[in-house]
């Protein structure tokens, strides 16, 4: 009877500890649930950390084979499609006027869009990413950025001023990176302002639109088949308007005021609106002073030139 009774005993037992082993597995993989939930969000806050430190340290590398700083652009075979990513833009200036296309002028191709600009003018980074070339360039750029951004792009800020950043500085869409200016080859200040996707030029008009001072849409596609026909209406809605004299509410809107302390100085001295005039082949600077009603003098005190200076057709000449 012991026997009996001692072996029920020893059968409850064995059944208690065989049904109570899943229910300790059950309440340590709970206790272990969080853990993981844990470990999966350091995870995901590392790969994000290391995922923004790479494009930091070479923006769009799936496109460049190098970052350097060798070149100011070298073509490399375009993707047949490319979407690029407009979002979180600043406009590179205030500006709203156009002064010359995209596409060929002069008997040779003009790569990207000149914006009318004041020399000391602030521009701004397009778009957040790495600067990847700060230089002089005599008789083309004059003093030039390029910005590599991680939708794809380069972009290609010249004849400044001045330049505010270095080399392999990262810098955020709207920081400051330079001023506007005249140099290099340049007929009058402005900014001739550049977009690259792997070293090829592309119509800035087909993603920024200047005279509204936004981009035209969240994203652009570039397509190999269609590009020709899209950059051509893209001229045609946001390119250049008008042709000779223009004011400077014309460029910056009734809101601006001179931006610069030499402008301001300029403006007290001689009056009125700023007024400009594009230069016409077989026109001296006598002939546009007469036609301006103003003097020689004054014309070449506003735009920093001598009475002998020559003057090329397209040059923007301030006179008033």
């Amino acid at each position: 009877m012991n026997l009996k009774r001692n072996f029920k005993r020893l059968t409850i037992v064995a059944l208690l500890v065989i049904t109570a082993i899943p229910a300790c597995g059950q309440d340590l993989l709970a206790r272990e649930a969080p853990i993981d939930r844990k470990m999966r969000a350091v995870d995901t806050v590392a790969t994000r950390y290391y995922i923004i430190k790479e494009n930091r340290e070479n923006p769009a590398a799936d496109l460049y084979a190098d970052f350097s700083d060798k070149f100011a652009h070298k073509a490399t075979p375009l993707p047949d499609h490319f979407k690029i990513d407009l979002r979180g833009f600043c406009m590179p200036t205030p500006s709203r006027v156009i002064t010359s296309n995209f596409g060929y002028r002069w008997g040779r191709m003009h790569k990207g869009l000149d914006v009318k600009v004041y020399i000391g003018d602030t521009i701004r980074a397009a778009f957040s990413g790495k600067v990847r070339v700060v230089r002089y360039e005599p008789r083309g750029y004059g003093n030039y950025i390029v910005i590599r951004h991680n939708n794809g792009l380069e972009t290609v800020y010249g004849h400044l001023s001045k330049q505010l950043v270095a080399e392999n500085q990262y810098v955020k869409a709207g920081e400051p990176i330079g001023l506007g200016g005249n140099t290099g080859r340049s007929t009058g200040s402005h900014l001739h302002f550049e977009t690259r996707l792997c070293g090829v030029a592309l119509n800035p008009a087909l993603m920024f639109d200047f005279r509204n001072q936004d981009v035209v849409a969240d994203y652009y596609t570039y397509n190999q088949d269609t590009y020709g026909a899209e950059s051509a209406e893209a001229t045609r809605l946001r390119g250049k308007r008008g042709n000779g004299g223009y004011s400077h509410s014309d460029v910056y809107g009734t809101s601006e005021t001179a931006s610069t302390k030499q402008e301001e100085k300029l403006e007290n001295e001689f009056g009125g609106q700023n007024m400009y005039h594009k230069v016409k082949s077989g026109e001296t600077l006598e002939s546009i002073a007469r036609s301006r009603g103003v003097s020689v003098d004054q014309i070449c005190k506003l735009n920093h030139l001598t009475k002998n200076a020559n003057i090329r057709p397209g040059m923007i000449l301030r006179y008033s």
